[in-house]
């Protein structure tokens, strides 16, 4: 089964909180996204966004050029009815992050929570880094989360990639600066505990 098909699968077949990386509100990557990008006119790109409900809160705080790109257009049909008529206000691309034709250097803000370490080949990992770094303004922020060192080996039936702060800096490489990262312990909606890491960057070369 290809990617597309395991992903349609899986949204298809789980409601929105049953799947595990669900959590009711995404408060660390939003107030990233806040700090990073004050101005509520800020060109946000939300990568695996899905059904997830960080949309809606962005929506809710006043910022009015967001995007969300999933391969999965089962899952971006469920957020666009669970918005109603705010759905309109949202750019909603469907595609694979790693070949999808984005535009060069638009975006303010680059947030993936729970894709990158989905990517367990390095030609991926490559290609995602290279959208990155075509997407992205010259000063803007890359905020991408993954499993971190101690978290799950597999999700979704799928084998995973682990980081340490470092390391996920590394695949980004010396034109985004890190400015901090930070841990979270996800409680997902089995009762498990899964460990993330996030690494908030500045893009800082074209």
């Amino acid at each position: 089964m290809d990617s597309k098909s395991h992903w349609e699968t899986v949204y298809r077949t789980k409601r929105p909180d049953e799947v595990s990386w669900y959590s009711p509100h995404l408060d660390i990557s939003r107030q990233l996204i806040q700090e990073a990008a004050p101005q509520r006119d800020a060109q946000i790109i939300d990568v695996g966004g899905g059904e997830a409900t960080l949309i809606d809160d962005l929506l809710s705080v006043g910022y009015c050029n967001a995007s969300v790109l999933d391969l999965s257009s089962t899952a971006l049909d469920v957020a666009q009815a669970r918005l109603g008529d705010r759905c309109r206000d949202v750019d909603w691309l469907c595609g694979d992050v790693t070949t999808f034709p984005l535009g060069m250097h638009r975006y303010d803000v680059w947030h993936d929570r729970a894709v990158f370490h989905f990517l367990t080949d390095s030609t991926d990992r490559a290609a995602y880094v290279r959208q990155v770094a075509r997407a992205v303004k010259v000063g803007g922020y890359v905020i991408v989360a993954t499993f971190a060192e101690d978290g799950p080996t597999v999700c979704s039936g799928l084998p995973v990639m682990r980081y340490g702060a470092q390391g996920l800096h590394a695949e980004f490489g010396a034109s985004f600066v890190l400015h901090r990262h930070l841990k979270e312990q996800h409680h997902t909606p089995a009762g498990k505990v899964q460990s993330f890491l996030y690494c908030y960057c500045r893009k800082e070369e074209g």
